[in-house]
Formats: C-alpha cells, structure tokens, sequence
C-alpha cells in the first residue's frame, strides 16, 4: 500500500490547522496591535518567498513527475505573486495607497493560483509525488501562504476605513523615523 499521498494530505491539513491556531492565538493579537501598514507589510513578506516554486525545476530534474507545462504553471503564478507582494510592500514603507489595490491583487492572484495548483495537481496526479524539499514546500510553506492569505483579506477588509498613516523619511511612519535616528 503506497501511503505517500494520504501522508502528505494529512501532513498539510495538520500544519493549515496548526498555523491556523498560531495565528489565532499570536498573531492576530499581535497585528491588532501594529499600525494598518505595518500589518499588511507582515503578512505580505510571507508572499515574497512563493519564489520557491523555481524548486520544481529542480523537482522535475529529480523525478517529480511533473510536466513542463505544469511546472510553468506554478512557476508563473508563484513568482508573480512574489513580485506583487514586494512591490505592495516597497508602497507600503512609503504609505502610498496604491498598496492597497496591489494587496488585493495579490489575495486574488493568490486564490487563483491556489485553485489552478490543485487542479494541476489533480490532473498529473502529484497528490503523494512530492519528496524532499518540494514535500517541504508543500507541508509548510503552501499552508503558511494560505494562512497568510486569509489574514490579509481581514486585514484589508476590517481595517479598510484605517488610514496608512504618514511618512518622514526612508518609508518609516513620522514617529519610526525619529526612533530611527537614535541607533
């Protein structure tokens, strides 16, 4: 009996549970806390390491029997929103509201790309495939980016009336900036 695929769902579902409970208890407490910009600058660093499905290039090299067409897919649609997360967060250090569109953006490109994930995966029958590194990435990281997902969607939406707040110099809000003269 092969027990890679009932593995590796399970494996998923207990760490999206368990960063799901983490978030919960820790961080939104802690987001409530944080201005709206730096909020949404937190859960976006997240995105920008979706850089790390160029691995299923590695992946395929190494027999992940994924095809050309399937590991663009991924490729395209992570390192895209890699791009998005950071240019939403350089707009954020600078308070300039376009951040905003951007993050939503990226929550739709994200969505999209989780969906079109999954039924790629279906449809080469990868559910189990995975080892090493990619099985890593898809245990803990692809959770993390859901997770994520989810919080910035309350972040956007339950903050939308919150102001950016303003900025001194470098991106930092008026008071940051003056704390960071001191070091």
């Amino acid at each position: 009996m092969n027990n890679l695929a009932p593995s590796q769902a399970s494996a998923q579902f207990i760490t999206l549970f368990v960063l799901a409970m983490a978030a919960r208890w820790y961080v939104v407490p802690w987001l409530n806390r944080l201005p709206r910009a730096d909020a949404l600058t937190a859960l976006l660093w997240v995105h920008v390491f979706r850089y790390v499905a160029l691995n299923v290039f590695s992946a395929q090299q190494n027999g992940f029997p994924i095809s050309d067409d399937g590991a663009m897919e991924i490729v395209v649609g992570d390192v895209g929103g890699a791009v998005i997360a950071f240019a939403a967060i350089a707009l954020l250090r600078r308070r300039i509201g376009l951040a905003i569109p951007l993050a939503w953006l990226l929550v739709a490109e994200t969505v999209y790309d989780t969906v079109l994930n999954i039924h790629g995966g279906i449809r080469e029958h990868l559910m189990g495939a995975a080892s090493g590194v990619t099985w890593m990435i898809l245990v803990f990281f692809v959770p993390a980016v859901v997770v994520s997902n989810v919080l910035l969607v309350w972040q956007l939406y339950g903050r939308r009336n919150e102001q950016l707040g303003s900025t001194e110099e470098g991106g930092l809000p008026a008071n940051a900036a003056s704390a960071q003269r001191a070091f």
